[in-house]
Formats: structure tokens, C-alpha cells, sequence
């Protein structure tokens, strides 16, 4: 079996570095993963403990699976990692999903915007895909925002693992 070019660093923004999250950065990945506020409308069972974090992160595999994954948002100004945004492959759907995901307080100042375009272009330009596809629950309408900002286009109503969602598509030529 061929192991993939693993992508440990992703995009590089204005404002952003992307990164694979490491096991020392389980405080953080707790503190983003455990508020209910940023947990809402994931479908995503929030962390309960450091410890939890730290497994998680250490039993990622995508990034050894398929060479990519949800890399760390670092802020370049201060280091500080603010969430995350990347690329997950789907498959049971044979899909790739670009997810993201900011710290509360980092809402509202286009980075999530800022970080989803990145990790579309990388997932095209450098990584070669094809499609990249989101889903949003209809609620969470922030995200809906930052998807259509990021060029990517409504595709449907679809039910993914039980939740209603609507799933966003944009290919390599930017049409969805």
C-alpha cells in the first residue's frame, strides 16, 4: 500500500498559518472544542477534558489516511492557534468536506472567510481535488455566509448522519 504525501502544513494566509495540530496543542483544541456556542451546529460531541483533546489529537489519522486533514489556524500577529479549517475525506460519501471552525472571540473579522478560500485552493492547486463539498445546518447561517463568500455554491438539501443539512460544492474552475 502507498502511504499519500502527508500535507502537514496547509495554507499560508494574510493573516493565517495552517498547520497539523500536535499533541501540545490539546489546551487550545479543548478550549475550541468544548464551547457549546462553537459546538452548536457541528452534530459534533463537545471535548469534556484536556486529556480528551490531547487523544484526539493523537489518534487523528486522516493526515497519515489521505495525506491531508482539519489543519490548526495560527495567527500569525500573536501564534496563538484561533480554530481550525482544512479538508476531511467522506468515504462513504467519496467526497471531501472543508470544515472550519473559530475560537468565539475571532468571529466576525473574516478569518474563517479568509481560511476556507485558502484551504479550497490548496485542496485544488496543491493537492490536485476535484470537488470539494460543505455542510451547513440551515440554522447556522455565519457559515452559510462564509461558504458563499468563499465562491462555493448551494447544492441541495442533504441528510448527512441524520441531520438536515444543505451541502455547498465548488470545483477546481470555481462552479459548484
Amino acid at each position: 500500500m502507498n502511504t499519500p504525501m502527508a500535507y502537514l502544513i496547509g495554507p499560508d494566509t494574510e493573516r493565517m498559518t495552517h498547520r497539523v495540530f500536535t499533541t501540545a496543542d490539546a489546551e487550545s483544541a479543548f478550549a475550541l472544542n468544548s464551547d457549546p456556542y462553537v459546538m452548536r451546529y457541528t452534530g459534533d460531541t463537545p471535548l469534556t477534558s484536556v486529556d480528551d483533546a490531547r487523544r484526539f489529537i493523537a489518534d487523528y489519522p486522516d493526515f497519515d489516511e489521505v495525506g491531508y486533514g482539519r489543519w490548526a489556524c495560527v495567527l500569525k500577529e500573536t501564534q496563538t492557534i484561533i480554530g481550525f479549517c482544512g479538508l476531511k475525506y467522506l468515504p462513504d460519501l467519496d467526497e471531501v468536506d472543508i470544515g472550519f471552525r473559530l475560537l468565539r472571540r475571532f468571529w466576525g473579522r473574516g478569518l474563517a472567510t479568509e481560511a476556507c478560500i485558502a484551504c479550497n485552493s490548496f485542496g485544488f492547486d496543491t493537492i490536485g481535488l476535484k470537488r470539494i463539498v460543505a455542510f451547513v445546518m440551515p440554522e447556522n447561517v455565519a457559515s452559510i455566509r462564509v461558504l458563499e463568500k468563499a465562491g462555493m455554491q448551494c447544492d441541495g438539501e442533504f441528510d448527512y448522519d441524520g441531520i438536515p443539512t444543505i451541502r455547498f460544492a465548488t470545483t477546481k474552475s470555481g462552479s459548484g
